[in-house]
């Protein structure tokens, strides 16, 4: 029988996520309330829409994906990220009135960098970004959407963060090593993520949640996760092992294909009532107080 490694990220994740289980502590526990704030600002819950890009419209509806889900975000009243786009279409997400973060590709073109960024605090946005992930393809630098993208440098991220008055947010971190960095550079949130599994064998998220989180130990600074984040108890074990929130991703695309701005709602919704029970199952009255304490790794 030939013999065949599996190199996918993402079954790596989807089986640690699945390797994690929970204790009960039901006596003197409440109903949990999922509110967390982010940045100063108080949402409904700490699960947050992805960072995506060039979603077309579904069913010949008017608004774009990209749209809908961020109109569910504000509705819902929950943090919204956006990813590769031009300024016209992200001033469209800022009619929304969506509390929305943009997360800028590392383009090559720098001076593309520097005016999404000026044109995404001009226009309101919540926060700025850029999304590391995508600095590099299996040639050398990256191609995305045509884009040539830019190998970035300490230096160059400082001046990103220093260039704007919003809270800077660094996507695709997954060591410790980047994470200090991050700190250490001004920013005030990670996302940690493999970014659906670009690099073979990348390592589980929430496995290298628990080192970050410890590094970064006095930090001023937010922790999101995302990857194979599917359902509350994903939600939860986020939570649990360091992360200050975590965003949906691929799962919710069915949700928002299908039925739009109230596929996402009901499907995040969802997430949030599964969190909210498992939050309540295990003695933890609020997001902020949920720690490894009823963790179990088989």
């Amino acid at each position: 029988m030939e013999y065949k490694r599996v190199s996918d990220a993402n079954t790596y994740t989807a089986r640690y996520i699945d390797s994690i289980l929970i204790k009960q502590r039901l006596i003197d526990s409440v109903v949990a309330d999922t509110k967390t704030e982010i940045f100063g600002e108080v949402f409904s819950s700490p699960v947050m829409t992805p960072a995506f890009s060039h979603l077309k419209n579904f069913g010949g509806r008017e608004l774009t994906g990209l749209e809908e889900y961020s109109v569910a975000a504000r509705e819902l009243n929950i943090l919204n990220f956006v990813g590769m786009m031009e300024n016209d279409d992200f001033a469209k997400i800022i009619k929304t009135g969506a509390k929305t973060i943009r997360i800028v590709k590392p383009y090559a073109d720098n001076g593309k960098v520097r005016d999404q960024m000026q044109f995404a605090q001009e226009a309101g946005a919540f926060g700025i970004g850029m999304d590391i992930d995508h600095i590099f393809g299996e040639n050398g630098t990256d191609v995305c959407m045509g884009e040539e993208m830019a190998v970035q440098t300490s230096d160059m991220i400082r001046t990103y963060i220093e260039s704007t008055s919003l809270p800077f947010v660094v996507k695709g971190v997954l060591s410790v090593e980047d994470a200090v960095k991050c700190a250490e550079l001004g920013a005030k949130a990670i996302i940690v993520s493999h970014h659906h599994g670009r690099l073979p064998y990348a390592v589980p998220p929430m496995l290298v949640l628990p080192e970050i989180k410890e590094a970064l130990k006095g930090a001023d600074v937010k922790i999101i996760v995302d990857c194979g984040i599917e359902s509350g108890t994903d939600v939860y074990k986020a939570l649990a092992l360091g992360a200050d929130a975590a965003a949906v991703g691929r799962s919710m695309i069915p949700s928002l294909e299908k039925d739009g701005v109230e596929g996402v709602k009901q499907f995040i919704s969802r997430v949030n009532n599964e969190l909210r029970f498992a939050m309540s199952c295990t003695g933890f009255a609020t997001t902020a107080e949920v720690d490894d304490s009823c963790l179990v790794i088989n």
